[in-house]
């Protein structure tokens, strides 16, 4: 019911703005309405009147009472609005409307929450993005999971979306890679070998060496780099895959950055970087000229060594993907291309593209915590904490849910502690007992013959404050997805569904009060259609996380 009552708010803000004469019209498109704070306070809630007060120069409680005056509401949607406090307006919904809102999720079933509010935009999200030179690391993970629920979420609002995986398979790393594994080969056969400076340290790499002694003995001591760069990289990744089938994390395209190169993108891009005046030379190296775009300092984009920097392949990258027909490109970004992204979108937008359609999310660090202290896990003897370490302890769904449960830009302390516990302390637990006990009420129903109600005039009995209050959290859902589709922000549906599932608990602990199959059978019947929304709610929210919904737990 949040569209329709913004509606008929936006419009008692247009004439209120009218009847003031001289009234900027464009102001009326900062109405802002929510859920209501409290049960107290209503279903719906809006400031509106205290952001306009301001500029209209009117005291805000005055100017909520003359935007009530103003409301017109001829389907009845609204029981009563009323002023409070300051200036806040709070409206309460008709009862008819609110048990309509069990109906429309009843009638949508597992399609309630989506909608086409994309409009079929091409988008594509890159994610991961991990290079292969070792496991995917708990940061990697979340990037993974962030990336993943962001592009389910895009998808049930109408985008055509694509994840790509990009990985680098050249460079300085690549040699460095191929110069480890040579010497964990050599290591392997008994011959002494030291590791190259900046070496990959894992014990990963030995796994790899064991495999090609079993495989060749040693003669693989005449094998150039390609060779073990080729062998490490292949190993790496299907490491880095099988991670990810864990998660049930699938990509559409995988893309290399050698593949760059080979098409002749890369010195394509610096080519019409020079053509648009945009690079100089200086120091023996080739500079992007980012000042000239107002950003801090210019950067370089060729080494005096002839080899280019990570900012020129990222260039022609995106690039390509322009010109594979992406309206939008989301990249899902660590912390540490905080400073390079700005300089990627200013090239492309100085290269003649739509700059603004060039987004990132980029997500904090990830600490792994027990009793409060830090945990070291990693037995590769390397110094990070591998995803499979952590899914081993507490599974996949706890780990989906833990990843996107705090806005991505925020650190996030993953409590080993409370993943692992299996009470309702755990939120995972709490969402997913909620589903499995109303999967049980409807096992229970079916075998005693009762069916759900589908009509008002049959939901006309669910009128108790907690009963309103779970129907207007399930008519929520289709807004609760909407917005973490457009904020780029998948912990808006995380809490929501801790919300849902803590309403129900609630709901049914009461069991004298509101047992949803009694002797009273129009109010079985209506109570179990209730649950049946809240059942299907639960289930589509968890599936646009990729955490399982189970029927018994």
């Amino acid at each position: 019911m949040h569209e329709p009552v913004q509606k008929l708010l936006r419009e008692a803000v247009e004439r209120t703005l009218g009847s003031l004469g001289g009234a900027d019209p464009e102001l009326a498109q900062r109405v802002a309405l929510g859920p209501a704070r409290s049960r107290e306070h209503g279903d719906l809630a809006s400031n509106v009147a205290l952001i306009l007060a301001k500029p209209l120069g009117v005291p805000p409680r005055e100017l909520a009472e003359r935007i009530l005056a103003e409301l017109r509401d001829p389907d009845g949607l609204i029981d009563r609005a009323e002023v409070a406090g300051a200036g806040f307006l709070n409206f309460f919904l008709a009862g008819a409307q609110w048990q309509a809102l069990v109906e429309r999720a009843l009638a949508q079933g597992d399609r309630y929450g989506q909608s086409d509010a994309g409009g079929g935009e091409r988008v594509q999200v890159e994610f991961v993005s991990a290079n292969p030179t070792g496991p995917l690391t708990i940061g990697h993970g979340r990037n993974a999971v962030v990336g993943d629920v962001l592009a389910s979420l895009l998808t049930a609002t109408g985008h055509a979306v694509v994840r790509e995986y990009y990985f680098n398979d050249g460079g300085k790393q690549m040699r460095v890679l191929a110069a480890s594994l040579r010497a964990r080969y050599e290591q392997q056969l008994g011959r002494p070998a030291e590791l190259p400076e900046e070496g990959y340290q894992g014990d990963y790499l030995i796994e790899v060496a064991r495999a090609l002694v079993a495989e060749h003995a040693d003669t693989w001591l005449e094998q150039d780099d390609d060779a073990f760069r080729e062998r490490a990289q292949n190993a790496i990744f299907a490491d880095i895959q099988a991670t990810l089938a864990r998660l049930s994390i699938d990509f559409d395209n995988y893309y290399n950055e050698r593949s760059l190169y080979e098409e002749g993108l890369v010195p394509g891009a610096l080519e019409d970087l020079r053509t648009a005046g945009l690079v100089y030379e200086a120091e023996g190296a080739v500079w992007l000229r980012a000042t000239d775009f107002g950003l801090d300092r210019d950067r370089v984009l060729v080494r005096s060594s002839g080899e280019p920097t990570y900012l020129l392949p990222d260039i022609a990258y995106h690039r390509e993907k322009f010109r594979r027909g992406f309206q939008r490109l989301i990249d899902v970004l660590g912390p540490d291309h905080i400073e390079q992204f700005p300089y990627v979108r200013a090239a492309l937008g100085a290269l003649g593209h739509e700059a603004e359609r060039v987004e990132s999310v980029i997500y904090q660090w990830v600490n792994l915590r027990s009793e409060g202290a830090l945990v070291k896990m990693s037995t590769r003897k390397a110094s990070f904490v591998t995803v499979d370490e952590v899914l081993d302890e507490v599974g996949p769904d706890v780990f989906r849910y833990f990843m996107i449960e705090r806005r991505a830009d925020t650190h996030l302390d993953f409590d080993l502690d409370l993943a692992r516990d299996g009470s309702e302390r755990n939120p995972v637990f709490k969402i997913q007992y909620a589903h499995a006990r109303l999967c049980s009420i409807e096992r229970k129903a079916a075998e005693l013959g009762v069916e759900a109600g589908a009509s008002a005039a049959e939901l006309e009995p669910l009128d108790s404050p907690e009963e309103k209050e779970l129907a207007v959290r399930v008519g929520r859902f289709p807004e609760a997805v909407g917005q973490a589709a457009r904020e780029r922000e998948p912990q808006i549906v995380a809490r929501y569904l801790l919300d849902l599932a803590s309403a129900f608990h609630t709901y049914v602990s009461d069991g004298r009060r509101h047992r949803v199959l009694s002797e009273d059978l129009p109010l079985s019947r209506a109570r179990l259609a209730l649950s049946l929304a809240v059942r299907g709610t639960l289930a589509n929210g968890l599936a646009l996380l990729g955490v399982s919904a189970p029927e018994r737990m």
